[in-house]
């Protein structure tokens, strides 16, 4: 459920592990302070996660990839499961469908580009707020013709699960019983690579071991 708008200037609360990032940001949106207002900012999802629960922004900004272990999108998982009204909106410097579409399975009420200007960055805040789901407009065309093209098979297995092509194929070989070292030797890549891959197969499937993955993969029909 939607929580209810307040008077005056949205309240946002942003995280980047960069800081000039962050002053960027706070000196972009101090040219709409009429509209919305930085109440707190963080470096990393841990201290992200504590000050959005103190201060209940009307909407958190954070960028897609941070550094250590979680990430803007394990963030924004975390975020809208500890509060299914929170408004998240991802910023990003990839424009990539993929993106896009974990984002949107995060819970995300945005995904935005680095490059949008204050006007544009502002609207789509404030459409967040109230209960709309906002694409940077220069990617909203593609994604719309690649989710029909996902959903019509024309991709490689597990794409509509954000995998890329890759992840795929080392999941495949996961459901085929190889070990790391076998995929590795596989698919002519180094072994902390794969191992890299896995970690970012466990990541998207929501799954917390190799077994369990497989199980995905054969419930979902990616792999047979």
């Amino acid at each position: 459920m939607l929580r209810l708008m307040k008077n005056g200037p949205l309240r946002i609360v942003v995280i980047d592990d960069h800081e000039m990032v962050l002053e960027g940001l706070k000196a972009l949106l101090a040219r709409f302070h009429g509209r919305v207002r930085i109440v707190g900012q963080a470096v990393s999802a841990d201290r992200a996660e504590s000050l959005v629960a103190a201060l209940d922004p009307d909407v958190v900004v954070s960028d897609v990839r941070l550094r250590g272990s979680v990430s803007g999108l394990d963030l924004c998982r975390r975020l809208v499961e500890a509060d299914p009204a929170r408004r998240v909106v991802l910023l990003s410097a990839y424009d990539d469908e993929q993106y896009l579409f974990q984002a949107m399975r995060a819970g995300a009420a945005g995904y935005l580009l680095k490059s949008i200007d204050g006007e544009g960055l502002v609207r789509h805040l404030e459409l967040a707020a109230e209960g709309q789901t906002t694409v940077d407009p220069t990617m909203a065309g593609r994604a719309v013709a690649t989710a029909a093209r996902l959903q019509a098979g024309e991709f490689w297995p597990g794409a509509h699960l954000s995998l890329t092509q890759r992840e795929s194929e080392v999941l495949g070989l996961l459901v085929a019983g190889l070990s790391n070292r076998a995929i590795a030797a596989r698919l002519v890549l180094g072994e902390e690579t794969v191992k890299s891959h896995v970690r970012a197969i466990l990541r998207k499937l929501d799954v917390g071991d190799r077994t369990s993955a497989v199980a995905v993969a054969l419930r979902e029909g990616i792999f047979r």
